[in-house]
């Protein structure tokens, strides 16, 4: 079905020109420039936008990376790593549908190329809609931290996503490469153009594809790769209306996807030629009205359920607004009992241009309960040209404030020099996971790095242990958009050896400013801090969870019974 749809939508493309509908002016800067200089214009075109939360992608994804077609009256995922069914079932928040299915946030560009302090979170780059996908989890699992390339063997391959020994010339020093299918090549490429121009100052660690300068920062094999993947899948009607979506909640563009030439004047076969956006192919912005105005989504009594909700929080819903040839603005009105506890952010109009466009205008509504119980307004949509008016029910229920048990976190399972599975205990019975959230710590180069994997099992693969390095994780649960306290620590040593390889982490430090903090998970030790020449220029007795140490700037060792030396710098 989906190279069908593809198919048939590149077709379209091809012999309609299908329009990109960017707001007139938005590219005026490109005007006149090529190479270098039109590398730096569409970068200040397109760079500044909202950056959303990292966990919240699954709800925006649920309008921006879905099937046109319906599976049984349900949302399909649009999955570029598998062809896996997963589908969002009715009642569902996109955030709900990707624990249900055990799907995961892939970073096309990997998080691990850069990095600031040790941290790879500093950068919207870390939730760029244009740099994140929802994936299949053994794809993502399998395709880990390795550049785009040919394979010239596999040992991961379901039909969608190769991972294997890169071909000679690619690859950029990695042993290993990823090779999507032939289909979302040209996808992923521009993909990674996008990254190449906004983030072309961004601290990369890893060279794989990029270089830290202003142009061209793709290095010569991956620049050419990524043309040629540019040519030989083009961009199609998929990408077209995620452009769009991505527009209305990120509140940026992909100009590779708005200009399918713009990649050959940056970097390819134009590059001495100069760029002008009302000469290029699909630059109109304002397609015509040809018919009478009409919505087709929402349809008159659907329903909008905000799910379970603690009192004295509030939960986002988006109503997507489809229509064609409306002539006027489309006027928002909230009714009933409960009107007050649902909210959309417009109030009085939406623009007709915005809802006339493929994928419409999606409405965020909030609904915050001002009591326990379940509540019920009405939204109506009217004028634009319409005759008649569409309604929508908006429902939600309002629970306590939950109470929560702390976890514990178990033993890992399954360890080798590369991998192992975390595990925990289940809540308690009579309480609810929502999803459990498990955090991973490595000391690197003196440095914590810290990540979070959302799971509903209580065990979760870790596919790219370092031997050479220790670690730590804990889970939390979250229910109702609130989390646990965090578990007791497991520490995983460095080491090649499987056996004792994990205690319950007595202590753990962490950076602070001018000096670092303690945590403690058991009973308190005595803690040495030394510096470089091997000096105790400190010494606890009985250090208290949560204290900070001040100490002036150097390099210091700080020791603890039951705890690998840390190194920290001040």
């Amino acid at each position: 079905m989906k190279k069908l749809y593809m198919t048939f939508a590149l077709a379209i493309c091809v012999a309609a020109g299908a329009s990109a509908e960017f707001k007139a002016g938005y590219y005026d800067k490109m005007n006149g420039k090529s190479g270098a200089a039109l590398k730096a214009a569409a970068k200040e075109c397109v760079q500044r936008h909202q950056t959303l939360g990292y966990y919240d992608l699954p709800n925006y994804w649920q309008y921006s990376d879905v099937y046109p077609e319906r599976v049984d009256g349900m949302k399909r995922w649009w999955d570029m790593y598998s062809d896996a069914i997963y589908l969002i079932r009715n009642g569902q928040t996109g955030k709900q549908s990707f624990s249900a299915n055990k799907m995961q946030r892939e970073h096309s560009v990997p998080k691990s190329w850069w990095k600031l302090n040790g941290g790879v979170e500093y950068t919207p780059a870390y939730s760029d809609m244009w740099n994140l996908y929802p994936s299949d989890g053994a794809a993502n699992q399998a395709k880990l931290n390795y550049p785009l390339g040919y394979t010239a063997s596999t040992s991961f391959n379901n039909g969608v996503t190769k991972v294997g020994a890169a071909k000679t010339g690619y690859g950029g020093g990695s042993r290993n490469v990823f090779e999507p299918d032939d289909e979302y090549k040209g996808d992923f490429a521009r993909a990674y153009m996008y990254v190449a121009t906004v983030y072309d100052d961004i601290n990369w660690v890893i060279n794989y594809m990029y270089n830290k300068e202003t142009y061209p920062t793709l290095v010569p094999w991956a620049k050419e790769m990524l043309l040629q993947w540019c040519r030989m899948d083009p961009v199609d009607q998929k990408e077209i209306d995620r452009n769009n979506v991505v527009e209305q909640y990120q509140g940026n563009r992909n100009p590779f996807v708005d200009f399918p030439e713009l990649a050959e004047y940056i970097w390819g076969t134009r590059t001495t030629e100069t760029f002008y956006v009302d000469q290029q192919a699909g630059s109109d912005p304002t397609p015509p009205i040809t018919g009478d105005p009409e919505i087709t989504a929402p349809v008159n009594g659907e329903a909008l359920d905000f799910g379970e909700v603690a009192i004295g929080r509030t939960e986002t819903r988006v109503l997507q607004i489809v229509g064609k040839n409306l002539t006027s603005p489309l006027s928002v009105l909230v009714t009933g009992a409960d009107k007050g506890m649902f909210v959309p952010e417009i109030t009085k109009e939406i623009p007709a241009a915005t809802i006339n466009q493929n994928q419409g205008y999606l409405l965020n509504i909030t609904y915050t309960p001002a009591a326990i119980g379940k509540h019920e307004a009405k939204i109506v949509l009217y004028d634009g040209g319409l005759t008649g008016s569409i309604a929508v029910t908006l429902t939600g229920e309002a629970l306590p404030v939950p109470t929560f048990t702390t976890l514990t976190a178990l033993q890992p399972t399954d360890l080798t020099d590369n991998s192992y599975t975390a595990h925990w205990n289940a809540v308690p019975d009579g309480e609810i996971a929502d999803y459990y959230l498990l955090t991973r710590t490595r000391l690197v180069d003196g440095n914590q790095e810290t990540e979070t994997y959302e799971t509903g099992e209580t065990s979760y693969p870790i596919a790219d242990r370092d031997p050479s390095i220790a670690e730590t994780y804990y889970v939390q649960y979250s229910r109702l958009g609130m989390l646990s306290e965090p578990s007791n620590e497991i520490y995983v040593a460095a080491g090649s050896s499987v056996e004792e390889l994990w205690v319950s982490a007595p202590m753990q430090i962490f950076p602070a400013e001018g000096g670092f903090a303690v945590k403690i998970t058991g009973e308190a030790r005595p803690l040495h801090v030394y510096d470089v020449n091997g000096a105790e220029v400190m010494y606890v007795a009985t250090p208290v969870d949560g204290d900070v140490f001040l100490l002036p700037q150097g390099v210091y060792v700080v020791i603890s019974e039951g705890m690998r030396p840390v190194k920290i710098v001040i």
